[in-house]
């Protein structure tokens, strides 16, 4: 009797102990790999990731990439090793990410590029994105319609080179500046390689490259303000006055910004962003940065999220458009992108709930 109730007790022990293998940290559905945890924009998208799913049976897990590919390489690897169906991922370099997303593919996994497309590979499904080239856009006409005169002093700068959408914005900029910079409306004041092209409407990605190899601030604010104080340095009085500042995002724009603001020689700026960061959206209501391109991570996350459950429930998910990454073209869903400054701040931002009133100061 003794013998036969330890071997039912052994074997339940076993059934226990393979329970706990299958839940113990739980198969995940929908893995996330996101740049880094030191921008607040990637800090406000893994929240919203998280509050996307509370009310599904879907289960997700993020990582951070911490900007180093060899850690999103890792970070694909432990994913797939949770046995996720879905992988969404925003690349610290859209080149370098495409071994991990093979990876992922070669396990069946549907890939997602998010906000960032993953290039030179077939291992990606879909992207959702902000037009890209409607924010960089954006930020050129918006200088264009604020800029009085003629021979205004532009100064340009640009994301990361390993970043596909740091082209992409610059190349919507410079589609919209380029009759303004010919014309003479602006005069290039720090890009060598920008006032050889400035007769050139349409450039091609080497010719985009070797501007941002000048102007390039690789998305790192101490970079951006490095060579905002270089540029400074090197201009002479004719490249100060009343001047306009092509910034990529709000990181670097209010680097930027600070920079310029200090030189007793510069009288005005215009300064463009993106993202409206709290702390750019309190320089926007001081006067310290002009406008900032607000793309609502909000609907991003929800267009990702519900690309990824339609997915799991073995829909088709719905696209917009599609988007040439080197090696195929990647079907894509596009969010529209709202330009914002003192005088939309607290419709577009405020009302709309995205921030709180009490966040800022000299809000009317």
């Amino acid at each position: 009797m003794k013998k036969k109730i330890s071997i039912l007790l052994v074997a339940m022990m076993s059934i226990f102990i393979i329970a706990g293998c299958n839940t113990g940290g739980g198969e995940v559905s929908v893995g996330i790999v996101l740049p880094t945890k030191d921008e607040p924009r990637w800090v406000q998208d893994e929240a919203r990731f998280k509050a996307a799913l509370e009310d599904s049976d879907y289960t997700t897990e993020i990582l951070f990439s911490q900007g180093s590919s060899a850690k999103e390489k890792e970070n694909v690897e432990t994913l797939l090793n949770k046995g996720i169906d879905v992988l969404i991922i925003a690349p610290h370099d859209g080149a370098a990410a495409g071994s991990a997303v093979e990876a992922a593919k070669k396990d069946g996994v549907t890939v997602i590029s998010y906000d960032r497309l993953i290039t030179d590979t077939d291992a990606v499904d879909y992207y959702v994105t902000f037009d890209s080239i409607a924010v960089g856009a954006a930020q050129g006409q918006y200088l264009i319609d604020n800029a009085e005169g003629s021979g205004v002093p532009l100064y340009l700068y640009a994301g990361a080179a390993s970043d596909n959408n740091a082209f992409l914005f610059f190349e919507g900029a410079w589609s919209v500046l380029q009759p303004k910079i010919a014309d003479g409306t602006f005069v290039i004041a720090n890009s060598s390689e920008a006032e050889a092209l400035k007769d050139k409407a349409t450039l091609t990605r080497d010719e985009l490259g070797k501007i941002l190899g000048q102007v390039t601030t690789n998305w790192d604010p101490n970079e951006a303000k490095n060579k905002a104080q270089t540029n400074l340095t090197a201009a002479g009085a004719d490249l100060k006055g009343d001047v306009a500042i092509l910034a990529p995002n709000d990181g670097t724009a209010r680097s930027i910004a600070d920079v310029f603001a200090s030189d007793g020689a510069v009288t005005s700026y215009l300064v463009s962003g993106q993202d409206a960061e709290l702390a750019s959206i309190q320089y926007i209501i001081d006067g310290k940065q002009s406008m900032t391109v607000f793309k609502d991570v909000r609907t991003l996350v929800q267009d990702a999220m519900g690309m990824a459950v339609d997915i799991l429930d073995g829909k088709t998910p719905e696209t917009t458009g599609s988007y040439n990454n080197g090696s195929i073209d990647v079907p894509a869903k596009q969010t529209d992108v709202i330009v914002v400054n003192q005088d939309n701040v607290k419709a577009e931002l405020i009302d709309s709930g995205y921030y709180e009133a009490s966040e800022f100061t000299g809000l009317d």
